[in-house]
């Protein structure tokens, strides 16, 4: 069968590949077209254009390159109806999916199946009604995503489990245990280490970033602060975030920064269910400017009580979320010194790790998704 996958950004492509990787192994006569990035082209296909051409966020930003986007997308239009493929595969991405979704409907016969629903139950609920009527499917890596749809808009979807438990259990059982020789070549002393997890995007990292490291110094005698960089983010920006602060700044060490960390303030994302997997005590951090404003707009817009993914899932908070003018050094530092060895949170938080891992179940989210849009594609 021929798929025609689209993401919009470095996530989108790592968890494309793998599904491509596991249709592979259902299909063997599967073809691949795509948008998409450097992870789905290894796994075969054609790459018609690279997610970093279209990745953009925020108002302005689209604003500024809206000519670029509504090329693109007129591109990847043209792209799908003259390849014609047996069902298109949307992952995430929902600003630029959904209008392709509708495109679909309304112009031609192909399928459409999401994989990586839109967080349309944090907000744009309203977006339900293009879903229900723009795609054919629905494959959700989150659990409470079925009460969402199912008993709330009565949108039948399939739950097949989370891709990032897949992603921290591959790397569990391929990279055997080995502290020692990290921290040797990472240039790492043997202090504890707290992890500094603060985001992907510059507005973030510069936010919250440094008052990570003011809510940590008093710690750094006993422990090391070691900065899980993100792809993309230039050297000389972090040392202008973090003014000759004693931080160890590391690229593509994420997961052997968690694997060996006794604990870790973490920017909100899925950052914060990687730390969870890790089994790492961690603070969610998430300043904002207009501190107040921003608190006052999360409660009138946001529909859900908790803004982790951990908490989400566990349905109850199982991790402190500081987020706009509730992130102070003062607090975080609080939160911090209770989650470290010996501190008064530390085992509550462990303990509601195992719930939250418990709800999101075994790993192989990309085998089922891949056997459930296979076995629908050949009417079985």
């Amino acid at each position: 069968m021929k798929y025609y996958l689209i993401v919009g950004e470095a996530s989108g492509d790592l968890h494309a590949s793998h599904l491509m990787a596991a249709l592979k192994e259902e299909d063997a006569q599967a073809q691949f077209r795509f948008f998409g990035g450097d992870k789905m082209l290894a796994q075969g296909g054609t790459l018609v254009s690279h997610y970093k051409d279209l990745a953009y966020m925020g108002f302005m930003d689209v604003a500024l390159h809206l000519r670029t986007i509504l090329r693109g997308m007129k591109k990847c239009k043209d792209d799908i109806v003259a390849w014609n493929p047996d069902v298109v595969i949307l992952v995430d991405y929902p600003g630029f999916n959904l209008k392709i979704a509708r495109f679909l409907h309304d112009k031609t016969k192909i399928p459409v199946f999401y994989y990586i629903s839109p967080k349309i139950w944090a907000w744009k609920e309203g977006r339900i009604k293009e879903i229900r009527r723009n795609v054919n499917e629905m494959f959700s890596i989150l659990p409470f995503e079925v009460e969402f749809y199912e008993q709330k808009h009565h949108y039948p979807i399939h739950y097949v489990g989370n891709p990032t438990v897949d992603e921290v259990d591959a790397f569990l059982k391929e990279n055997p245990a080995d502290e020692e020789g990290f921290r040797k070549a990472a240039g790492l002393d043997n202090r504890p280490i707290i992890a500094l997890l603060a985001g992907s995007r510059k507005q973030e990292i510069r936010d919250n970033l440094p008052r990570m490291i003011l809510a940590a110094s008093s710690l750094i005698a006993e422990y090391q602060l070691v900065l899980a960089a993100a792809p993309g983010i230039e050297d000389d920006y972090y040392e202008k975030c973090m003014q000759e602060a004693d931080v160890k700044v590391l690229r593509g060490q994420t997961y052997n920064i968690l694997r060996y960390a006794t604990a870790a303030l973490v920017t909100s994302g899925t950052a914060t269910l990687e730390t969870a997997l890790f089994r790492v005590p961690q603070v969610v951090c998430y300043y904002m400017k207009a501190g107040r404003l921003a608190s006052f707009a999360r409660r009138l817009m946001l529909k859900i009580p908790y803004i982790s993914l951990v908490n989400l899932i566990a349905d109850k908070e199982v991790v402190p979320e500081l987020v706009a003018n509730e992130m102070t050094v003062k607090t975080t530092r609080q939160h911090l010194l209770s989650i470290l060895p010996g501190g008064e949170a530390r085992e509550k938080q462990l303990a509601g790790y195992e719930l939250m891992a418990q709800r999101l179940g075994e790993p192989g989210a990309p085998k089922r998704a891949a056997q459930k849009m296979h076995c629908i594609l050949a009417g079985s």
